[in-house]
């Protein structure tokens, strides 16, 4: 949000993509990085490491937090317009310095506190709705998918790059674990390609299109994983392989990635932190049902009817998406404080 924020109406979807892009990296060398201990520490234990591993890292953002430059469009929503000046030309310094004056004073009108904007129900009133509902509902239908299939991907995975081994001794858990880590970082690797792709056609085709193509991309994906199980209970690997890569390419090249970047476009700079927050926050309640209930639903249901629900979960987030779509490729953020919001896209 910070970034929609403080940059460039013709290249902020790509920027806010490539900060988007190191949640794919940061996941693909974590597994790395994991099956990397494993291989040097062959033990149980080898999990303190991986968790200690991030402790020097995590200390680094939170003080690289306290140097970055607030938004100026938030600054000015607040009536610190100086502070909003201030910020601006600190994001334009240059050498030579240009432009050498900056005043914001002509968006206080805009800028403006709506009724009832100090609360979180000024998301439902008649002018953000629409906004609101296209945030969240894809959002949180996406992480069911996400969350869910992450849950046993290594597993499935492990099967189909290596021997799984059923015995629970120590030797044959972590041969399992190293298996499963392999798979990850394979599909690890799709996501970072899916968010790359993304990041060449987010400010050309636009989020929304993205957006809908990659749910029903996710969906095809998931029926070819259905369809490669035979009735005895084996599969047909090539089929569950491709669809595994479809699915984790076209979940970052669409809805993973355009839900984080639309939650902080949308909104009018008012309620825009309440409103990417809520959306958020909304999604999350999706990705913890789903690690609660998925392996229940895992045994009780079937792979077969839990992937068809996924299909349909990720064809709702396409109808959402289109239904309320609000592009906002080539906008600035600005047209959002006005009285007159563009809708459709």
């Amino acid at each position: 949000m910070v970034i929609s924020e403080s940059i460039a109406t013709s290249m902020r979807g790509r920027l806010v993509l490539s900060a988007f892009a190191f949640q794919a990296v940061g996941a693909f060398f974590g597994t790395a990085l994991g099956f990397g201990i494993l291989y040097a520490n062959p033990d149980l234990g080898a999990w303190r490491w991986m968790y200690a591993t991030a402790i020097v890292p995590a200390i680094l953002v939170v003080i690289g937090r306290l140097y970055i430059t607030e938004s100026p469009h938030w600054l000015v929503s607040k009536g610190r317009t100086e502070d909003g000046e201030k910020a601006t030309h600190k994001l334009l310094k240059r050498n030579p310095q240009y432009p050498k004056d900056v005043s914001l004073g002509h968006l206080l009108h805009k800028a403006k506190p709506a009724e009832g904007s100090g609360t979180y129900l000024a998301l439902f009133k008649k002018n953000n709705r629409r906004a609101t509902i296209l945030a969240s509902v894809p959002w949180f239908l996406q992480d069911l998918g996400v969350y869910g299939i992450g849950i046993f991907t290594p597993t499935i995975l492990a099967a189909v790059i290596g021997k799984e081994s059923k015995s629970h001794a120590l030797a044959d858990t972590i041969h399992n674990d190293m298996l499963g880590a392999k798979g990850s970082a394979l599909m690890d690797t799709l996501f970072v390609l899916g968010i790359i792709v993304a990041f060449f056609m987010v400010d050309r085709v636009g989020r929304i299109k993205l957006q809908i193509v990659g749910f029903i991309g996710c969906a095809v994906g998931l029926v070819l994983a259905g369809l490669s199980i035979r009735p005895d209970g084996t599969n047909v690997m090539w089929l569950l392989f491709l669809g595994f890569t479809l699915f984790y390419f076209m979940v970052n090249f669409g809805p993973n990635g355009m839900t984080y970047l639309l939650a902080g476009e949308v909104f009018p700079t008012q309620v825009r932190g309440k409103g990417a927050g809520f959306a958020a926050s909304f999604a999350k309640i999706g990705a913890v049902l789903t690690a609660f209930l998925f392996p229940i639903l895992l045994k009780t249901i079937g792979t077969t009817a839990l992937l068809g629900g996924l299909v349909a979960a990720f064809l709702l987030g396409a109808a959402v998406t289109y239904f309320f779509r609000i592009e906002t490729r080539g906008l600035n953020l600005e047209a959002l404080d006005g009285e007159d919001v563009p809708t459709q896209g």
